[in-house]
């Protein structure tokens, strides 16, 4: 339930009608793993983006008790911009970390020119409002000691974590080799891990 929370966070919406929620990901594979965690019956259906005018896939449900067990935790309609400090207990915090990032994180890396065989990697979390990265920042370095380092954009922020403290994330986000995932980032970090020939690889 804390990863279906991290994907809500990140990519879904509470309608202002006070019962019904919206999920939206270009993935089908991680529409899917959220219809069955939720045991939700209803169909994957199709929407064009305002912004992009791309066709998006999104699942549209009703749940009254959700709906307002995800508001007493600190989620609210039109969340964006607004949302601030979520209420996710110590024990689950990166179950739902591994959800926010199939949702609004990123991965990538590649070979620095400016060191002999200097292999970088990035975590990235994005989010439009800083207060919610200040928030996700801070319990990073509650639990793991990191700080990671917080751009603040006019339109979007970004929480980045570079290499050493990337990898203890990355560690505790994929802590075992059946947790839900998004398997196309997680085969990502997997292959750029084997190309640059690091130690630690994922199962």
């Amino acid at each position: 339930m804390a990863y279906i929370v991290g994907l809500i966070t990140s990519d879904g919406c509470l309608s202002k009608d006070g019962r019904h929620l919206d999920f939206t990901s270009k993935d089908k594979d991680l529409l899917e793993t959220f219809k069955t965690i939720l045991n939700l019956k209803v169909k994957i259906s199709y929407k064009t983006s305002g912004y992009t005018k791309k066709k998006c896939s999104y699942l549209q449900f009703g749940d009254v008790v959700l709906y307002r067990w995800l508001e007493s935790i600190g989620l609210m309609p039109k969340k964006s911009k607004i949302i601030g400090d979520l209420k996710i207990p110590k024990k689950y915090f990166f179950d739902f970390l591994r959800g926010l990032f199939d949702g609004d994180g990123c991965f990538y890396s590649y070979w620095d020119k400016r060191w002999k065989s200097s292999f970088m990697f990035y975590v990235d979390f994005c989010s439009a409002s800083k207060k919610f990265l200040e928030w996700l920042q801070k319990s990073l370095f509650n639990y793991l000691k990191i700080k990671g380092d917080l751009k603040i954009g006019t339109n979007v922020c970004n929480l980045r974590f570079a290499k050493k403290e990337g990898l203890k994330i990355i560690k505790k986000m994929y802590f075992s080799p059946d947790v839900k995932c998004l398997m196309r980032k997680k085969n990502k970090i997997i292959r750029s891990f084997k190309e640059g020939g690091e130690k630690y690889i994922l199962k």
